[in-house]
């Protein structure tokens, strides 16, 4: 199947969301909400996570509010509030991204900002959202610094860090008892690519600790061109090459590795990497593990919920959704709950972004992943299970996953009361695993 999204569509597209979620009047005011969706619509991460992130919002968000949705989710909108996005691009970088979240909030008086993939821009945007006071949901991005180094009362991340994609990887190679006496990394040289790399490389300490790390890689975001860093991977001969790479760099780097035969020679493991599976089709190579952030496609749970967000994604978009709409899903469905629950405790009223964080403060709910539980981060970080799987042809040639292994949450994730790093150091403390 293949994606109907394009780059040249987008504005049309926009165009269309905007009249079709449209209402005028004073009355109307009172029964809207309005929520500012940011997400990459242009750039290097849009195919692969902004386009199809809002195409998934954009769905979800026509059925809540004509009441389509299954139970529990099946009253119209937000508690009767019509939905209404207005829906921002997040390339730029994270100076462009602060001021676009201040005109949501002061120009387009949005009732909730939800957005960021990049991690560089959930960093930068934080703080301003404390400062404005603005309800924020952070539906992507996975540094665990965000609340690692940081206390917010209206900033919420309503999908788990990278330190659960780099435990859970090295607990799948493990599971399948993969040989690992060498290991090495290309990750993309920022907080996200920093991060991911030092939780591996400690998870690694620990699940195999007589392995050694023969490179460490870590070319600039956006590079595009891998040569060097692909001569230095095979030069080194690793049992295990791990990347945390997405986007455009993870496709670039996955189509100029295989004439040179890298997948042959290691065990390349994406941590993130389900998202590539769509536009690369057939061109992806059998053989790798792949990760989804989370429980995610051919990794989620059978649950009705999950298959009335999966057909329907599909019949909309000619598509098996990965992670970022279901991302975009799981955050969007937690503000309805949260929403709802603050309407519930007000008498109805659309609530304050005050009544939303409060709401929102330890709140769980149901996801076509798996159930999402904000505990960590004084209740602002949420934890949830996470799979991995090893991409294999079919009977029709089309690659699929095979080899899935699904993890509990609090095996992947540490306690509230550790940081990701102090936690794998110091063993996995308090972890418990199926």
């Amino acid at each position: 199947m293949k994606q109907k999204s394009s780059h040249a569509g987008i504005a049309a597209a926009l165009m269309a969301t905007t009249a079709a979620f449209a209402l005028t009047g004073a009355a109307a005011a009172q029964e809207t909400f309005k929520i500012g969706v940011v997400t990459f619509l242009s750039g290097q991460a849009a195919q692969s996570f902004g386009v199809p992130a809002w195409d998934g919002g954009k769905m979800l968000i026509e059925k809540l509010n004509a009441g389509e949705a299954p139970a529990p989710y099946d009253t119209k909108g937000f508690g009767g509030l019509t939905i209404e996005p207005v829906v921002i691009d997040e390339a730029g970088g994270a100076t462009v991204q602060v001021q676009e979240y201040r005109n949501l909030v002061q120009r387009e008086n949005v009732d909730v900002v939800v957005g960021y993939v990049g991690s560089g821009d959930c960093l930068a945007v934080a703080p301003v959202a404390e400062e404005l006071k603005q309800f924020t949901i952070l539906y992507d991005c996975g540094t665990p610094r965000v609340f690692e180094e940081n206390d917010y009362e209206y900033v919420f991340r309503t999908a788990a860090h990278a330190t659960q994609d780099n435990v859970g990887l090295a607990r799948y190679l493990k599971a399948l008892d993969i040989k690992v006496e060498t290991f090495s990394g290309i990750n993309q040289d920022y907080a996200w690519g920093q991060d991911s790399w030092g939780d591996f490389k400690a998870a690694m300490g620990q699940i195999y600790p007589d392995a050694t790390v023969t490179a460490e890689l870590f070319p600039a975001f956006g590079a595009g061109q891998y040569g060097t860093e692909i001569s230095a991977l095979l030069q080194g001969k690793a049992d295990v090459v791990h990347s945390s790479l997405w986007g455009g760099d993870l496709q670039a780097l996955i189509l100029q590795s295989l004439p040179r035969g890298l997948f042959q020679r290691s065990q390349v493991a994406f941590s993130a990497g389900d998202h590539s599976l769509p536009p690369l089709g057939k061109n992806m190579p059998e053989g790798a593990i792949v990760g989804a952030r989370g429980a995610y496609g051919f990794m989620a749970p059978e649950s009705e919920l999950n298959t009335w967000w999966k057909d329907n994604y599909e019949s909309t978009y000619d598509v098996m959704p990965v992670q970022a709409p279901y991302r975009m899903a799981q955050a969007i469905l937690g503000l309805k709950t949260a929403v709802e629950k603050a309407m519930a405790e007000n008498g109805g009223k659309k609530p304050s972004s005050e009544e939303l964080a409060a709401a929102m403060k330890g709140l769980s709910w149901e996801s076509p992943g798996g159930l999402i539980e904000m505990v960590n981060g004084n209740g602002h970080q949420a934890i949830q299970p996470i799979g991995f799987g090893r991409s294999k042809k079919d009977e029709n040639g089309e690659i699929i996953l095979d080899d899935i292994i699904r993890f509990d949450a609090r095996c992947v994730n540490p306690p509230a009361d550790m940081k990701g790093l102090e936690w794998i150091n110091a063993g996995f403390p308090g972890a418990t695993c199926k």
